[in-house]
């Protein structure tokens, strides 16, 4: 598996850093942030995907070769939240012109399909391998507050909707009976011959999620997805975010 960097534990959130992120955004009219908000995990001691920003043609490729192979890319708008949809996510980049050929490709194609976006740049991630994809939401029930969701990734959530759902703020019980209570549980703790995940470490992600959408009430929707699991004590990382702040504060 593919060395990654993995944001150490922080003993205690950086509330203020959060707060900063918000009224910044608020300042700027925007409510749905992205990649661009890892900051948010990290201030409150979740383990992100190494994570690199270029803006131009050329930016991408001193990025890539200092980075190394394979690459990940993924378009960073702010009026774009669903990358996949429009060709915002380029996979398995090999080499210095596979990453050029995705930048340019994204850069043409994509104001074709959405003539008003506003293109930042884009976001260079490490392609991993060897861990389990899940996600790792909330959304905000009128009446019970924060509710956060927990679920294997791809077609076990579009097609099978095997999800467990919890009223926020969650103890250790409680994020630990989200992991277990899904039916597709046994792909996490490991069936025939093949090793079990983190177990503990989807815990700890979850019990921070759950602290932070309970310190930021402002928070409208959360979603991580996906959060990569591996195999027992290499840890989970957080690949891709999307945070939407409510409009009426």
């Amino acid at each position: 598996m593919k060395q990654v960097d993995i944001v150490p534990h922080v003993p205690r959130p950086d509330r203020v850093l959060v707060a900063r992120i918000f009224e910044a955004a608020r300042a700027k009219n925007r409510h749905i942030l992205g990649l661009e908000a890892f900051d948010i995990l990290k201030a409150y001691g979740i383990p992100v995907v190494k994570t690199a920003f270029a803006k131009t043609a050329e930016d991408v490729i001193i990025v890539a070769e200092e980075r190394g192979y394979p690459l990940v890319m993924k378009v960073v708008s702010p009026q774009i939240s669903h990358k996949s949809d429009i060709g915002g996510i380029k996979l398995s980049l090999q080499n210095a012109t596979e990453v050029k050929a995705a930048y340019q490709d994204m850069m043409d194609s994509i104001p074709k399909k959405l003539p008003d976006v506003f293109l930042e740049g884009v976001q260079l991630q490490p392609m991993l391998s060897g861990g389990k994809e899940v996600i790792l939401g909330m959304v905000h029930d009128s009446t019970f507050g924060p509710m956060l969701m927990f679920g294997l990734g791809g077609i076990y959530i579009e097609i099978f909707k095997d999800i467990q759902f919890a009223i926020a703020p969650v103890d250790e019980r409680e994020a630990r009976e989200m992991i277990t209570g899904i039916k597709t549980y046994p792909l996490l703790s490991g069936i025939r011959g093949e090793k079990p995940s983190d177990i503990d470490s989807l815990v700890d992600i979850i019990l921070k999620v759950s602290s932070l959408v309970c310190d930021f009430p402002e928070i409208k929707e959360f979603e991580i997805n996906p959060v990569m699991v591996f195999e027992k004590g290499k840890g989970a990382l957080a690949v891709d975010l999307r945070l939407i702040l409510k409009n009426n504060l």
